[in-house]
């Protein structure tokens, strides 16, 4: 613990003149990557209470000890980088009520703190009420979180390495994208990993296609003739290898995040099985892509199957639950969810007139990025949700469709976690006849304002 600081000077009465304290048990962390600087509640003299620690365990432990002596019984920090997580966690274990803001609020705060320190700041803020926290899950989805987060990075990765592949083929002038739709599909990864092993021959490498493809082993052929190049080879056959390193990666992040929701299952839902899927055609594709299994352990660890929802994969299925858990009872309505997504329209008004929107800098969550991508495979669906898409797309363009729509699934989802609301669908037909409905309620109500009356004519 080192000394107090000397530029600490005594709370001036007049900056917090007209702010009651509604906790005086509150403490205020500024972060740092090298040390942290703790403010308590004030002195009985009025002099400023703050000492700084190092970011060591032990320095961490100390803090917290020297906190516990003073009274504080809740503390707020910045949302700083990946500082916070330390301290965080281990004052939580303690039995503080950690409070975690976001360093845009702190900046929107009226007032000004001039000469005092950031800490003394926070504390002042947290202990007048004027902070509100960040949404962080329980324990068991902050462990989901962390892993899913790791494991989409090497999605991401493995996306990059077969974009090296890709690069290397075509350096050698050896087109198998041409040849097949994707290069790692069982036909295009057979096709590399014969180049790799020193196949040269195009006849031989076309043999290697699927039966179900529908091009002939000639016209593979044409594509498969390539310079082969020996720094080229080397390339395909490094990133090759870093391509299966990863899938071997992706797939025990896949193991243990399995074993984490296993391990979290309520004992009821051990042995059961989701009910059976409303949509058989969804249901036989997931069994398909072999996700059968992601969606069980889904259920049984959640109780909710969000794949009943149109358009809502497996895969975004996790990502939802994942990222914010099952009980979203810190969102008091779905607008207050669908906020925190930033799926919420950004209309700001002055003086009647709509002002130019900005770009959000912060950009869009990973939940939010998921139901884009849902939204978007709704272009084509026979459902009610599709044929809500199509109708905003033709009204108000597609990107706004895809917004409106990844907002509409962002509502339901809300509406099965915090309602358990299920979803049914009610297709196309009833949506395109109940929306035709409308515009006629609407025709009849104008009409009878202007003093007409409007009549249905028989169609012959």
């Amino acid at each position: 613990m080192s000394k107090q600081s000397e530029t600490s000077t005594k709370h001036n009465s007049e900056k917090t003149r007209g702010l009651p304290v509604l906790r005086s048990d509150a403490a205020g962390i500024d972060l740092g990557s090298t040390e942290h600087w703790v403010a308590c509640p004030p002195k009985p003299d009025g002099s400023s209470n703050v000492l700084k620690f190092g970011t060591t365990t032990l320095e961490l432990g100390k803090l917290a000890d020297w906190m516990k002596k003073e009274g504080v019984k809740t503390v707020a920090m910045e949302s700083t980088g990946v500082y916070w997580i330390p301290l965080y966690d281990l004052l939580e274990s303690r039995g503080f009520d950690v409070l975690l803001a976001n360093a845009k609020q702190l900046s929107n705060v009226p007032g000004r703190k001039t000469d005092m320190l950031d800490c003394q700041w926070i504390q002042l803020l947290h202990s007048c009420g004027l902070l509100r926290g960040s949404f962080r899950p329980g324990e068991d989805i902050c462990q989901l979180r962390a892993l899913m987060r790791e494991r989409s990075n090497l999605v991401e990765e493995r996306g990059r390495a077969v974009n090296r592949m890709q690069k290397a083929l075509d350096q050698m002038n050896v087109q198998v994208h041409r040849a097949v739709t994707d290069i790692t599909g069982t036909t295009g990864m057979g096709i590399i990993r014969s180049i790799v092993d020193g196949e040269r021959d195009p006849i031989v490498l076309a043999g290697l296609r699927d039966k179900r493809c529908r091009k002939s082993a000639k016209q593979f052929a044409e594509h498969l003739r390539g310079t082969w190049r020996e720094e080229h080879i080397f390339n395909l056959k490094m990133h090759l290898e870093l391509y299966d390193k990863l899938n071997e990666m992706i797939e025990t992040y896949e193991e243990k995040i399995a074993s984490l929701m296993e391990h979290a299952v309520p004992e009821d839902r051990i042995d059961q099985l989701p009910p059976e899927h409303p949509n058989p055609t969804k249901a036989k594709a997931i069994k398909k892509r072999g996700e059968e299994t992601s969606r069980e352990a889904l259920w049984r660890f959640s109780g909710v199957d969000l794949t009943r929802i149109d358009a809502i994969s497996t895969g975004a299925a996790t990502t939802v639950i994942t990222e914010v858990g099952f009980e979203l009872g810190d969102f008091p309505t779905e607008k207050h969810f669908t906020s925190w997504l930033r799926l919420a329209p950004n209309r700001q008004i002055s003086g009647g007139k709509v002002l130019k929107k900005k770009r959000n800098a912060a950009g869009a969550t990973r939940i939010a990025n998921a139901l884009r991508m849902c939204a978007c495979s709704l272009q084509r669906s026979q459902t009610a949700l599709g044929a809500q898409f199509r109708r905003l797309a033709r009204r108000k363009g597609y990107s706004v469709a895809v917004f409106a729509m990844a907002r509409k699934l962002a509502i339901l989802i809300y509406r099965m976690l915090r309602y358990g609301e299920d979803y049914v669908d009610q297709g196309a037909e009833a949506y395109e006849e109940r929306y035709k409905q409308q515009r006629i309620n609407y025709l009849i109500s104008n009409a009878k304002q202007m003093g007409y009356e409007m009549k249905p004519i028989p169609i012959s």
